[in-house]
């Protein structure tokens, strides 16, 4: 599942009527699950790939600010016919500084909202290249993020679902040739739930209509192969049960951490998986990492400023010791 595009490029020469040359742009979707367990003391995350088509992308991991990661699905991932690597929104997005200043209204909170904002700004000129009608579902995102980590001013831990869905408007009497903007983006709090609420596992899928059955469905449904799992340990056994009261908020984050992996491979079958951790302080490890190597990114002078805790995407092996 690709999105090709036509790009129409008008060349002006001299005593040379214009004329058009048709182009592709492609955008590699990201499919798949991401699974998120809040701890008493950290975020534990997973991420599923599940494969739209022969040259679909993985989930990508990318180091959003100080305190938060962004887990990317859908077109996360485009390549422009004049350049030969494509842009990769987890690599080639700057760090993001959060102003406190910043006072547009919209609504997000100022953090949520300026992140959300330079993610806009670096998908709409793509978007804008954009001149085949797109096959989406009524509401359905083109690219979304699962915004996961600490919120400012020690409100805790939060995870955000960030879509950014477009529109289009034919622009020529074949309806051959649409004009695509991409919306401003809307802002989903998945955790912390509403007062009073069970405290459950989060989930978010791209597509949204994937048909595997979340993991808390599973633990609900007592599905044999978790039951086996939880019978076989005392320590996770106790994680379910937590889980399955509303009450994951009050699991021990390695008893959790080890739960998650060794469930991983019987819900993931033989697609590939991450699993990670982020600490309250922005700490972060993986357990589970990605399997192409994280790239080191030219280092800027916000990132001269970021504290020595903040979260690394890089493996663990390449972290300083704690």
């Amino acid at each position: 599942m690709r999105l090709f595009i036509a790009i129409f490029v008008v060349l002006c020469l001299a005593a040379i009527p214009l004329a058009a040359q048709e182009d592709e742009i492609v955008a590699n979707l990201a499919g798949g699950r991401v699974i998120i367990h809040v701890t008493r003391d950290a975020i534990i995350f997973a991420a599923i790939e599940h494969p739209l088509e022969s040259k679909s992308i993985p989930p990508r991991i990318a180091n959003i600010d100080s305190g938060h990661i962004g887990i990317l699905l859908g077109a996360a991932e485009w390549q422009v016919p004049a350049q030969p690597q494509p842009i990769r929104l987890d690599r080639d997005l700057d760090h993001i500084h959060v102003d406190p200043r910043y006072q547009r209204q919209g609504e997000a909170e100022v953090d949520l909202e300026q992140i959300g904002v330079q993610f806009l700004e670096k998908l709409r000129p793509l978007v804008a290249e954009l001149r085949h009608k797109i096959d989406l579902k009524p509401d359905e995102p083109l690219f979304s993020i699962v915004l996961i980590g600490y919120a400012p001013k020690d409100y805790g831990p939060e995870v955000w679902l960030i879509d950014y869905r477009v529109e289009q408007q034919a622009v020529s009497a074949s309806d051959d040739y649409w004009q695509t903007n991409i919306l401003r983006p809307r802002f989903t709090q998945l955790y912390p739930p509403e007062k009073h609420a069970p405290h459950t596992l989060i989930e978010a899928r791209f597509p949204g209509d994937l048909q595997d059955v979340p993991l808390q469905g599973l633990l609900q449904q007592n599905d044999p192969r978790i039951a086996r799992l939880t019978s076989s340990d005392q320590r996770f056994a106790k994680v379910a049960d937590l889980i399955d009261h509303g009450q994951a908020q009050k699991a021990v984050t390695e008893d959790s951490a080890d739960f998650l992996r060794a469930t991983l491979p019987l819900i993931a079958g033989n697609a590939n998986f991450i699993e990670g951790v982020m600490g309250e302080r922005g700490t972060f490890q993986w357990i589970v990492p990605p399997a192409e190597p994280v790239e080191k990114r030219q280092q800027t002078a916000d990132d001269k400023n970021r504290p020595p805790e903040a979260p690394s995407l890089r493996r663990k092996t390449d972290l300083p010791n704690r």
